[in-house]
């Protein structure tokens, strides 16, 4: 078996740990925020089907694929990429991929901290009453409020990222592995609670109804680009954290019981993480819908709808005030437990470069939060003020999100499919079974290629009309 060289890193205690953590790392304000809305826009369970379907033919064979790239490499995206670059004689120039992944990473960590914050804040506001009795218009009064008030969102993205670069700057054991075990069960259980609740409302009738019911007519082939972006963003693909993680990873881990010692599977790991990704996508589903057929409230109210469709929800119904607060706990949980895995890629880097984790933690953690002002600034001082058609905000977002991910996967792709030997491809992912080996093997060479470069061709198709 090949030894790990991990001078710097740690490992995963068990492969529950890492599943736990790259749980972690998708689900996040893709799942609970941008999911249920596009769900609405697109009618329901069709677009539902068609994410399933992304998910299968995309997401996981390309993240079996960057698992299996970080794995292999054990080191961060970086050099991991310039030592499998070596090991399979081919030029260094691919550890691109680990620098894309990387600043991908690095970029929407610097927005994404801003867009956490604002669940921070309403978290707090929630608890204090804000919302009880609220109105239509109050909503979204409060809720431009918060957004032109730059000093109060410069406070909340400031601590927001000290709650995410705190944990990175702890290492593996200390701080990724504790985070991850005590957040991502928090997470699940206040999310089965909020479905309870959801439950007991006269809309959840509806709002199952609406989330299952397969309506074909309002797809389209937007609907379609969508859908791929969706996978593709929230299984954490191409940003670095999933072939970090990935390299945390055991290849064996020796039973407690019995003494004996089994191989960690990459692809049963990699099922179970994007089974539990979807879960939570249709959990927050099946939690908000009812909230708003209940408040008679529109679905399809795009990315307003959690921070002002649902708290006039919860300020209408009996409950609002504990649940309220428990649904945007549950958004900070999720928000925080993928910002850490934005951050680790280029920690890692730095520190096998022989920088100290702290050190490292605190320059990337600075470096994030001075581009995040920009990002800030665009909802209040600089919101006059755009360049290539956009915000700040969105130029940062739009180059992260929907050029350098879906880059970074198709280069991933390519790499695990046509440039890595095969001997090792299968050496390392040690499926039994060679006919899943070869259906795997189709979709990351073939299948997966031609989706990223649908997502990349439909961007800059929309981008140029």
């Amino acid at each position: 078996m090949q030894k790990q060289d991990k001078p710097a890193h740690g490992m995963w205690a068990s492969r529950w740990v890492f599943i736990l953590a790259a749980t972690g790392s998708a689900v996040g304000l893709g799942n609970i925020w941008r999911f249920p809305y596009i769900t609405g826009e697109y009618g329901g369970g069709a677009f539902v089907l068609l994410y399933l379907a992304c998910i299968a033919v995309m997401g996981v064979p390309i993240m079996i694929a960057e698992v299996m790239l970080g794995r292999r490499g054990g080191l961060s995206p970086i050099h991991s990429m310039k030592k499998l670059a070596t090991d399979n004689k081919v030029t260094r120039r691919w550890a691109v991929i680990g620098y894309l992944g990387a600043l991908s990473g690095f970029l929407i960590l610097s927005f994404y901290s801003t867009v956490a914050s604002w669940a921070l804040y309403y978290a707090w506001e929630a608890l204090q009453g804000v919302f009880q009795g609220i109105s239509a218009a109050d909503s979204q009064a409060h809720y431009q409020a918060m957004q032109a008030n730059p000093w109060l969102m410069l406070g909340m993205h400031t601590l927001f990222m000290v709650l995410t670069m705190g944990v990175v700057a702890m290492g593996v054991k200390k701080g990724l592995e504790r985070a991850v075990e005590i957040l991502m069960p928090l997470l699940f259980v206040l999310l089965i609670v909020l479905i309870g609740y959801a439950a007991t409302t006269s809309g959840f009738a509806q709002g199952v109804d609406f989330l299952f019911a397969f309506d074909f007519s309002k797809l389209s082939g937007q609907a379609v680009l969508d859908a791929l972006g969706q996978a593709f963003f929230t299984l954490s693909l191409g940003m670095g954290a999933i072939m970090a993680y990935g390299a945390y990873m055991p290849r064996e881990l020796r039973d407690k019981k019995s003494g004996q010692t089994r191989s960690v599977s990459i692809v049963s790991s990699v099922v179970i993480i994007a089974a539990l990704d979807t879960l939570v996508a249709l959990g927050a589903g099946l939690a908000i819908f009812p909230l708003l057929f209940t408040g008679g409230l529109e679905p399809a109210q795009g990315p307003g709808m959690m921070f002002v469709t649902l708290p006039l929800a919860f300020g209408q119904m009996p409950g609002g005030l504990l649940f309220g607060t428990l649904f945007f706990v549950l958004v900070v949980c999720a928000a925080w437990t993928s910002s850490i895995s934005l951050g680790e890629p280029m920690v890692a880097w730095l520190v096998e470069r022989g920088m100290r984790r702290w050190l490292a933690s605190l320059l990337v953690g600075l470096a994030a939060w001075l581009l995040g002002v920009g990002s800030v600034l665009s909802f209040n001082v600089w919101k006059d003020y755009t360049f290539l058609g956009g915000s700040f905000f969105d130029n940062i977002e739009l180059l992260s999100t929907s050029i350098m991910l879906p880059l970074g996967g198709l280069l991933i792709a390519i790499f695990a499919g046509w440039i890595m030997k095969e001997t090792q491809v299968r050496k390392e992912l040690g499926m039994k079974s060679f006919v899943l080996y070869m259906v795997w093997r189709a979709m990351v060479r073939i299948v997966a290629p031609l989706g990223v470069l649908a997502i990349l061709i439909g961007f800059l198709t929309g981008a140029l009309d």
